[in-house]
């Protein structure tokens, strides 16, 4: 059983000046003692390095990098933070392979960083909160029409340019789960993710102290970059229809993900806050608990915007995987949190959020 919730206290959040850090800030900064987040503001997020304008007045905007010891020196020195939120992170999957040493400095040696920093400052937080990726998974567990299952590794680029999506006749998808499947990241970006998870632990651990990772599904929301070109299908599906352009599909247009919108995301985080762990280690995923394929996202984007029916192109990306999606019963049962935004209403309440900035 966790422990009873209890109030945030000093809370540190890295990369907090992101669509999900300004959002849980909105959420919860209110009722901490203190709020403060590290955030480079790089400009592949935030166009001009400008903060986000809805980030609250109570927050304390420390403009730093994960990579400067200086920086976070600074930060730790100064807050002791009781948690740690780390949501520091490049993202994308393509960016990945061809930015691989920049993936790996802000995502690795970003988390050593962090850690030097607190030993350094002779501190050890009480909690430390990491936003890891369903990426950790690739291609995650797949069964036979005869029942048994395999994990099979990434799709080669010769696989995806003869147009073979699937691994194998018949075979399905299993929802990936932590208690169901093993971590086997097939492209750079998961491979950091996984880094980023057992560093952590090996640090917490050593420590006495404890760890929270949530595996995020696919995120989309509010505040969400409209500039950044890795930053989620679902933006970019929602910028082309509402140039009233047709929507591109990958592949076939049969590639499965799990959208889980950002509230539900924040909500999970303010949950696992308010209740850290029993003991040292604990990972969930969260994620909506629904399969999507893509064509049903543009579909519902379409929709939305009256623009014409998607197309697919048969197009494909290197290091992507073919479904994505998880269990969340374990994530209910292990604190008071459920998914409560469905596809078309979150896809309604980016639409009219993306209205307000472009309009």
């Amino acid at each position: 059983m966790a422990p009873p919730a209890q109030a945030p206290g000093r809370v540190l959040v890295t990369g907090g000046a992101g669509f999900i850090g300004t959002t849980l800030a909105r959420s919860l900064a209110g009722s901490a003692e203190r709020w403060v987040v590290l955030d480079n503001l790089h400009p592949q997020v935030h166009p001009g390095s400008r903060p986000p304008a809805d980030l609250p007045e109570h927050v304390d905007l420390r403009v730093g990098d994960v990579t400067s010891a200086d920086d976070l020196d600074a930060v730790v020195a100064d807050l002791r933070p009781d948690t740690v939120v780390h949501l520091a992170a490049e993202t994308g999957t393509a960016q990945s392979l061809s930015e691989s040493t920049r993936h790996g400095m802000v995502n690795v040696v970003g988390t050593t960083q962090l850690l030097d920093a607190l030993t350094r400052a002779g501190h050890v937080p009480a909690h430390v909160v990491l936003t890891s990726s369903r990426a950790v998974y690739g291609e995650g567990v797949w069964a036979r029409p005869d029942g048994t299952t395999f994990q099979p590794g990434l799709r080669t680029h010769a696989q995806l340019e003869a147009g073979r999506w699937d691994h194998g006749e018949g075979a399905v998808h299993v929802p990936n789960s932590v208690a169901g499947t093993h971590p086997s990241p097939i492209n750079v970006y998961g491979a950091t993710k996984l880094a980023q998870e057992q560093v952590l632990s090996a640090w917490t651990g050593s420590h006495d102290t404890r760890l929270s990772v949530l595996r995020l599904q696919n995120v989309y929301g509010p505040r969400q970059s409209l500039s950044n070109p890795y930053t989620g299908i679902v933006s970019l599906f929602s910028r082309l229809a509402r140039e009233g352009r047709s929507i591109p599909l990958y592949e076939d247009g049969e590639i499965t993900r799990d959208f889980v919108y950002v509230d539900d995301v924040v909500s999970a985080l303010a949950a696992a806050i308010a209740q850290p762990p029993a003991g040292h280690l604990r990972t969930v995923d969260v994620g909506s608990g629904v399969r999507t394929t893509i064509g049903d996202l543009a579909r519902e984007v379409a929709r939305y915007h009256s623009a014409p029916e998607p197309h697919v192109t048969g197009q494909y990306r290197d290091g992507d995987v073919r479904h994505a999606s998880c269990t969340v019963e374990a994530t209910r049962g292990e604190f008071d949190w459920q998914p409560a935004w469905s596809l078309r209403d979150g896809v309604a309440a980016l639409q009219e959020w993306i209205a307000t900035q472009l309009d």
